[in-house]
């Protein structure tokens, strides 16, 4: 970009500014603010907790689902993830997620930039929020998502997705107990990549500003 064009500058909470380029050097660019305002958040707040998948993939997840609203991600090591890496690539990996989240942000001008919270077991990362709706997307499950959100408007929906080979033994049972409810998208089974985006597409469109 040259001087005298205009730029969006947001700071990932909420604060925006309407600016004009003044000067751009090699390593840094000086800009006058001509507008200053705050958004509000208009999406439903929604957490998803994805069993996590090759690495791949969840980057995908996170790009994907920053695009449609979702507010926390919340990674969870299950009986079938692929397992991770600790040490230094940890550190590596998570400012690698926080980049991509921060970037997807600002490509389609998101105010607030998503929360990513460490990978954590399936027992603790269930009983960490208190969402007033907490899902299960299973293949298995007897109640369609359209009978679900009919009851009422939740202030914020916590949303399950297991990893590439579904849910182990116990772990469909524990979330139950956590007070979790199963629900259907339809006859397709759908991918581990591609169920948390559509879930929190449909509930942006049912709660959010996707409607």
């Amino acid at each position: 970009m040259k001087s005298g064009e205009e730029v969006l500058l947001l700071d990932g909470h909420g604060g925006c500014c309407r600016c004009r380029i003044v000067t751009v050097e090699k390593k840094y660019a000086c800009l006058a603010v001509l507008q200053r305002w705050r958004e509000e958040e208009t999406v439903v707040p929604i957490r998803l907790i994805q069993g996590l998948p090759k690495a791949d993939k969840f980057e995908f997840i996170l790009q994907k689902g920053t695009e449609v609203g979702v507010s926390v991600f919340s990674p969870v090591m299950m009986e079938r993830s692929v397992p991770l890496l600790g040490g230094e690539n940890a550190d590596r990996r998570f400012s690698r997620w926080r980049r991509i989240v921060e970037e997807a942000a600002r490509q389609c001008q998101r105010p607030f930039v998503p929360e990513i919270q460490p990978p954590a077991d399936l027992a603790q990362a269930l009983r960490a929020g208190d969402e007033e709706l907490r899902l299960i997307c299973w293949q298995e499950g007897t109640r369609g998502l359209k009978e679900v959100l009919s009851h009422f408007r939740p202030a914020g929906v916590a949303v399950l997705i297991g990893p590439e080979g579904g849910f182990g033994a116990g772990e469909m049972d524990l979330a139950r107990e956590i007070g979790f409810t199963p629900v259907s998208l339809g006859p397709r089974i759908l991918r581990t990549e591609t169920a948390g985006i559509i879930m929190a597409a449909l509930l942006q469109f049912e709660f959010g500003d996707m409607g």
